[in-house]
C-alpha cells in the first residue's frame, strides 16, 4: 500500500513541478508577445517533454544524487516512510508557491524536506556538509551566474548587431539566377555563350532585393530570423529544464524495486506536461509581465544564457535550479536595459528563502506521522 501511496505522490511532486516550472522556458516568448499563451504552453510541454525521456540516458549522476544517500544515513534512505514524506513536503511546497504565482525551485523544496524529514528520523546523522558542498553551492551561485551571463549575452549580440548594421528590414534571400558562361570551341573562332542556372545567396535590405529579384525569391526577413532563433532557444531551455528535474523527482522511485525505472521517468514526463498544461497561467504572468519588459533579441539572449548553464550542469550533475537560472537570466537582461523591477525579483528571491523551511516544516510533520503507522 505504501509502494502505490508513493508512486502516486512523486506523480504529484511531478504535476507540481510542471506547473510551476514548465512555462518558465518559454516565459520571454509570451512576454515580448512572439507567441499567444497557448502556443506558447505547447511548445514548452513538447520540448519538456523530449528532455524528460533524453534524461533516461542523460542525467545519471543526478538521480543518484536526490536518492538521498550520503546526506542521511542509509538505513533511513531505505525506508518508504522517509522518502514519502519527502515527497510530500516538496510537492505541497510547490503546489502552493504555484497558487500564488511565486516561480520557485522544486530543487530547493526537495531539498528542504530531505532535511525535514531526515532530522526527525536521524537527528544530527543529517550530513550538512556533503548538503552544502553538493546542493547549497550550486543553487547560491546559478542565479548570479545567470545574472552576469544574460546581459553579457545581450551586450554580445546587440553590439554586434549593430556593427555589422542589421535591422529589421534586412533579409537572407535565395534566387536561382541564369549566369552567361563564355564556352570556347575549338573548331572554331567563335565563342558560344550559354546560359547557366545558378543559386544566388544575398543579405540585403528587403526593398533591395524585391528589386533585383523582380519578386521571384524566397526571401527571409531579419525578424523571422530572430523569432526562429528565440522560438529554437525557448525549445533549448525547456528541454534542459526537462532534462535536469526529471531526475530528481524519479529518485524518488528508487525505493520501488519492482517498477521499472523507464516507466518511472515516463510517468513523470507525462504529469509534469499534465501540470503545465493545466496550471501555469499564474508562473506565465510573473516571468513574462512582472520581472522585466524585453524584446525578442533581450529574450533570446536571456534563454540562450539560461539555457547554457542547466544543460552544463545536468551533464555534469550539478543540482542547479532552472527556476534560479532562468529568473536570474530575465533579471540580468533587465538589469542591463533598465527595465527590470527589483520590488518583483525581491519577492522572488524571499519565496525561494522561504522554500526550503516551508519544506522542511511539512515533511517533518508527514514523517512522524507515517512512522506511527
Amino acid at each position: 500500500m505504501i509502494a502505490v501511496a508513493l508512486f502516486l505522490a512523486t506523480c504529484f511532486l511531478a504535476y507540481s513541478n510542471g506547473a510551476n516550472d514548465n512555462f518558465k522556458g518559454v516565459a520571454s516568448l509570451f512576454g515580448c508577445k512572439a507567441a499567444s499563451y497557448r502556443t506558447a504552453i505547447t511548445w514548452a510541454t513538447l520540448t519538456t517533454f523530449a528532455g524528460s525521456i533524453s534524461a533516461i540516458f542523460l542525467a545519471q549522476a543526478l538521480l543518484k544524487k536526490f536518492s538521498g544517500k550520503g546526506l542521511v544515513p542509509d538505513a533511513i534512505v531505505g525506508s518508504p516512510q522517509f522518502l514519502l514524506a519527502v515527497v510530500i513536503g516538496a510537492a505541497l511546497t510547490v503546489i502552493l508557491a504555484t497558487r500564488f504565482g511565486f516561480p520557485i525551485s522544486t530543487t530547493h523544496g526537495l531539498m528542504g524536506a530531505i532535511i525535514g524529514s531526515g532530522l526527525v528520523a536521524a537527528g544530527g546523522a543529517v550530513n550538512f556538509s556533503a548538503l552544502g558542498k553538493g546542493f547549497v553551492l550550486p543553487l547560491l551561485l546559478s542565479p548570479a551566474l545567470a545574472i552576469l551571463l544574460g546581459a553579457l549575452l545581450y551586450f554580445i549580440l546587440r553590439s554586434a548587431r549593430i556593427a555589422l548594421g542589421i535591422t529589421k528590414e534586412w533579409c537572407v534571400c535565395v534566387d536561382c539566377e541564369e549566369r552567361v558562361v563564355a564556352q570556347p570551341q575549338p573548331s572554331s573562332v567563335l565563342t558560344m555563350r550559354a546560359a547557366v542556372p545558378a543559386i544566388s545567396l544575398t543579405v540585403d535590405e528587403m526593398e533591395n532585393c524585391k528589386e533585383r529579384y523582380a519578386g521571384s525569391m524566397l526571401g527571409i526577413g531579419s525578424q523571422r530570423i530572430m523569432d526562429g532563433a528565440h522560438f529554437l532557444s525557448a525549445g533549448v531551455v525547456s528541454f534542459a529544464r526537462g532534462l535536469n528535474d526529471t531526475p530528481k523527482i524519479v529518485a524518488m522511485l528508487l525505493l520501488l524495486q519492482a517498477l521499472d525505472l523507464r516507466w518511472g521517468f515516463f510517468a513523470v514526463a507525462v504529469t509534469m506536461a499534465i501540470g503545465g498544461l493545466i496550471h501555469s497561467r499564474r508562473i506565465a504572468e510573473t516571468m513574462s509581465h512582472k520581472i522585466t519588459a524585453m524584446n525578442h533579441g533581450q529574450g533570446f539572449s536571456a534563454n540562450l544564457a539560461t539555457g547554457i548553464l542547466v544543460i552544463v550542469a545536468s551533464l555534469f550533475g550539478l543540482p542547479v535550479s532552472t527556476t534560479h537560472v532562468s529568473v536570474g537570466s530575465l533579471f540580468g537582461i533587465g538589469l542591463a536595459t533598465d527595465q527590470s523591477n527589483p520590488r518583483v525579483m525581491f519577492n522572488i528571491a524571499l519565496s525561494w528563502i522561504i522554500t526550503l523551511p516551508c519544506a522542511a516544516v511539512i515533511s517533518a510533520g508527514a514523517y512522524t506521522l507515517l512512522r506511527q503507522l
